[in-house]
């Protein structure tokens, strides 16, 4: 939660921007993922495009007439290159372009999956000023321009070139390297959105800060399948703190829309389950409470009185018979 403008509390999952750089998120299977690959490469042969480059909404954007040779150099080397060495021999070249030369080579390398390079040319181009030309053709070239970054587990969003899609991709890049606490500092300022949360939650999930995700997700409801997958972060916080009626909540929220991803579904009921086992029950119905064990010390005095008793018939007897 962070503050509004009036002093009210805002939740940091709600993006109020009228226009955001997120493209629909999707929920990735081993299946999805072999269609989505087809698809990309099919789309790439009729459009003229390789896989390999960057990928880009829609046509790629026309250099306009005398542009200067750094722009029209940029230009080719940002749609055309299938590697970063293009991108990095520009940053030698031109010192006032290197920034966001650093920056295209990361996106570009996070895209073949090289998290290590990518990260450090990231970094890199975030912490190198650029010049006013090299600005003004990020905004007339590069909004096209779109990375698929994976928020959280399974889930992918893709994201317009913006700060928040080098952001994201760095902050991805960070959690594969096992850098969770960088990867949770990477995304902790950007503006409000469920792809950043999801980022955010993921992060402060596997750093065991379950508080910090049960207040920041307060008041989410299923509204898609980034908001279920956000939920589902929740409810495994909320358990791991015990809370497990919140938990439960929060699990059957993510099972009450229809359309929700069956992916998401299936892992709801999972947690359900281990929830159930979490509490020594077979289901989460109220009848299915074990009933408390007797205390230990019970049976051990009737036990007791067993024993005194059968001394003292054994007495009797021997009284009886003479003895």
């Amino acid at each position: 939660m962070s503050h509004g403008p009036n002093g009210e509390f805002r939740s940091f999952f709600y993006d109020t921007r009228d226009l955001t750089p997120f493209l629909e998120g999707y929920v990735r299977t081993p299946v999805r993922g072999l269609t989505d690959g087809f698809g990309d490469a099919f789309s790439g042969v009729l459009n003229g495009r390789n896989s390999a480059k960057l990928s880009v909404a829609g046509p790629v954007p026309r250099l306009k007439m005398l542009s200067n040779r750094q722009a029209k150099a940029m230009h080719e080397a940002v749609f055309s290159s299938t590697e970063p060495e293009g991108l990095l021999a520009l940053a030698r070249m031109y010192p006032g372009w290197a920034g966001l030369c650093h920056v295209m080579a990361g996106l570009l390398t996070y895209k073949h999956g090289s998290y290590l390079r990518a990260s450090e040319l990231l970094r890199r181009g975030l912490t190198t000023r650029i010049d006013d030309d090299a600005s003004q053709f990020s905004a007339l070239y590069l909004g096209r321009v779109v990375t698929r970054v994976e928020v959280a587990e399974r889930i992918e969003v893709p994201v317009l070139f913006s700060e928040e899609s080098v952001f994201l991709a760095l902050a991805h890049c960070l959690r594969e390297m096992g850098l969770i606490e960088s990867a949770l500092e990477a995304v902790v300022a950007l503006p409000p959105s469920l792809p950043s949360a999801l980022a955010r939650c993921s992060a402060a999930h596997a750093l065991g800060r379950h508080r910090d995700v049960v207040v920041w997700t307060e008041g989410l409801l299923n509204t898609d399948d980034l908001s279920a997958a956000l939920l589902l972060i929740r409810a495994r916080s909320q358990r791991a703190r015990g809370d497990f009626e919140s938990a439960q909540s929060a699990l059957k929220e993510v099972l009450r829309r229809r359309k929700t991803s069956l992916a998401l579904k299936n892992d709801a009921l999972t947690d359900r389950a281990l929830l159930a086992l979490d509490q020594g029950r077979r289901s989460l119905t109220p009848r299915s409470m074990r009933p408390s064990p007797p205390a230990d010390l019970e049976p051990v005095e009737l036990i007791r009185k067993d024993a005194e008793m059968r001394r003292l018939w054994e007495n009797d007897f021997r009284q009886l018979g003479g003895e």
